[in-house]
This record gives C-alpha cells, sequence and structure tokens, in this order.
C-alpha cells in the first residue's frame, strides 16, 4: 500500500481523513498546514497527497504551486468545501490530480487515493 500525507489545519478533519486512508491499508502522515505539508512531502516521499485550500501559513492553492515548482509528480488530491468552478480550475491549473467536496466520504477518499496510486 501507500504513504498519504494529509494536510488540514483542522484536526477533526485530519482524524476523519486518517480512519478512511488507514482503514484502506496505506499509512498516514499529517501536516497542519501547507508549509508544514510542504516540508513532510520532501523528507518523507508520499505516494499522494490530501490537502485542504484554506489554512494558515500557506494555503492548498500555495502548496499546489510549490510542489509544481519543485517538479513533484506526487497526485494531490483536494479536499474542499469551496467547490465552485474557479476554484476546481484553479487546482487543476496548479496540476492537482483530483478535487472532492468536504466532508468526503470514507469509500470516495479510498477510490480517489487507489486511483491517484494507480496513476503513478
Amino acid at each position: 500500500m501507500g504513504l498519504v500525507l494529509i494536510t488540514d489545519d483542522a484536526a477533526f478533519s485530519r482524524r476523519m481523513i486518517r480512519k478512511a486512508v488507514e482503514a484502506a491499508g496505506h499509512q498516514v502522515i499529517e501536516a497542519t498546514n501547507g508549509q508544514e505539508g510542504l516540508d513532510m512531502a520532501a523528507e518523507h516521499s508520499p505516494d499522494c497527497i490530501m490537502t485542504d485550500l484554506l489554512m494558515p501559513e500557506m494555503d492548498g492553492f500555495a502548496l499546489l504551486k510549490a510542489l509544481g515548482e519543485k517538479g513533484s509528480k506526487i497526485p494531490v488530491i483536494v479536499l474542499s468545501a469551496d467547490i465552485q468552478d474557479s476554484a476546481r480550475q484553479k487546482c487543476e491549473e496548479l496540476g492537482a490530480f483530483m478535487m472532492l467536496k468536504k466532508p468526503p466520504k470514507a469509500p470516495d477518499i479510498q477510490a480517489a487515493i487507489q486511483k491517484a496510486l494507480d496513476s503513478k
């Protein structure tokens, strides 16, 4: 299975996502903001990143941009309550693999991760 980095400033969201990811047999590491997520991605080379968009210090858009500038090929799944076309389009332009509406259901999280891992 894979190593999944969950980047979200809300502890409750991280806990719920972690449960779904671990239930599918994956290992999890967590970050509380985009900068921490960027640092952890460089240190641990996860197989997949799941990130929120609205976070302190560095938001999900900036994280996607920074990963792209570093040439990262890690698939990033964006989790957000903001599912407007403009947010979705910006995420796609910044290289997001997929976007899921928050709060995501466990089967949707598991299917998204599997697609991301299969794409590598």
